[in-house]
């Protein structure tokens, strides 16, 4: 009675060969000899070798079907037996047990490049609202005397005599399995399946050379430290003048002399006199707007804070800004003239204990301006 190849392999008479290929490596794995050792399971381990050997080849598919004998026909029946003409396909077996099928055929000599990054430093102004910059960058170009085929002027690559183009070389090893052919890459063209007898002198044959290029970048309104831009195409060109990769401008915002921001808002601290916080005042202050006198209301204590809305960096995604902090600092004098102690002493005194609230009293509104004075130097 001849072998039902398809319940060897545990699949329907209209299984597909994906299927076919699925249901080999799941039973390789569990029944190859290095894995069990079992009389039994190496007899088991021929049969399912020689039902694959059978189904994933069309022709040999198409007799079995019409009730032929494949194996017969092909000339010795070496799948049932042994690991000859079964076992051939000794990339489906490695790739039972390792999950990936070995590639076939010459590599290109042609390959895309590595991305690039650049730091590009900004002013806090930039960053709030955009601008363009050029910046030079060195990076790999194709080589303008071969035009990235390696070969120097007059040259071209030629067919590998070891490997004959194929990339690969094969060598036939004899195991207890029987006779196993395995292919590496060849060590003559490195699996390219060509070589190149005269490199251009430029390059080296590689295909591309170093150069410096300028280029304009634009940056966004709203960018902060490590905001990345990416500038398709510009990175690196490949080997054998391959695409070229993606180059990535990475932003560092240098610090401010006056202004510190947090997200994007801008901080900033102003430091008035005692008086000036008691009394209330405008003092201008240089926004990135231009200049802009900041309210400071009569009793504002020190570190109290005065927004300004609007007035800070752009928002990267929408539209609007953030807005400006303004700190407020109250300067006390550490050192004081005979008048200047002296107007305290009488402050202190028209104050008293008994009238916490701060409220002026009559004729202290004059002290306080000859104490303002006295401070200013007036």
């Amino acid at each position: 009675m001849a072998t039902d190849y398809y319940s060897v392999l545990g699949v329907g008479r209209d299984a597909s060969q994906d299927q076919i290929k699925k249901a080999f490596r799941r039973l390789a794995r569990e029944l190859h000899p290095d894995v069990n050792p079992d009389p039994k399971t190496q007899e088991r381990f021929k049969e399912i070798n020689a039902a694959y050997e059978v189904l994933s080849d069309p022709q040999k598919k198409q007799v079995y079907d019409l009730g032929g004998d494949p194996l017969s026909q092909a000339g010795g029946g070496q799948g049932a037996g042994g690991f000859g003409a079964g076992f051939g396909n000794f990339s489906d077996i490695m790739d039972a047990f390792f999950g990936t099928a070995s590639q076939r055929g010459p590599r290109s000599r042609t390959r895309r490049g590595q991305d690039a990054m650049i730091r590009l430093d900004v002013e806090l102004n930039e960053a709030a609202f955009g601008t363009t910059k050029d910046i030079q960058v060195d990076t790999a170009i194709v080589c303008t005397t071969c035009t990235g085929e390696g070969a120097a002027p007059g040259t071209s690559a030629q067919t590998c005599d070891m490997c004959r183009g194929r990339g690969e070389v094969s060598q036939v090893t004899r195991s207890f399995l029987g006779q196993v052919m395995t292919s590496r890459p060849c060590p003559q063209c490195q699996g390219f399946g060509t070589v190149v007898p005269t490199p251009c002198p430029e390059c080296a044959g590689d295909g591309r050379i170093r150069s410096r290029r300028t280029l304009t970048v634009k940056i966004p309104a709203g960018v902060d430290n490590g905001t990345r831009i990416q500038l398709a195409g510009e990175g690196e060109v490949g080997p054998g003048g391959g695409p070229a990769g993606d180059l990535y401008v990475e932003i560092h915002e240098l610090p401010h002399a006056v202004f510190q921001r947090r997200g994007d808002d801008l901080h900033c601290t102003v430091t008035i006199p005692m008086t000036a916080a008691s009394l209330g005042t405008k003092c201008p202050l240089e926004t990135l707007d231009g200049v802009e006198e900041i309210d400071v209301r009569p009793g504002t204590q020190s570190g109290q804070s005065i927004p300004l809305h609007q007035r800070g960096v752009t928002h990267l995604r929408g539209g609007g800004r953030g807005d400006l902090i303004v700190h407020v600092e109250v300067q006390t004098p550490s050192k004081l003239d005979p008048e200047q102690e002296e107007l305290l002493r009488r402050l202190a005194k028209l104050r008293g204990e008994e009238r916490p609230t701060g409220q002026f009293q009559p004729g202290q509104q004059g002290l306080f301006s000859r104490l303002k004075d006295a401070f200013n130097g007036r």
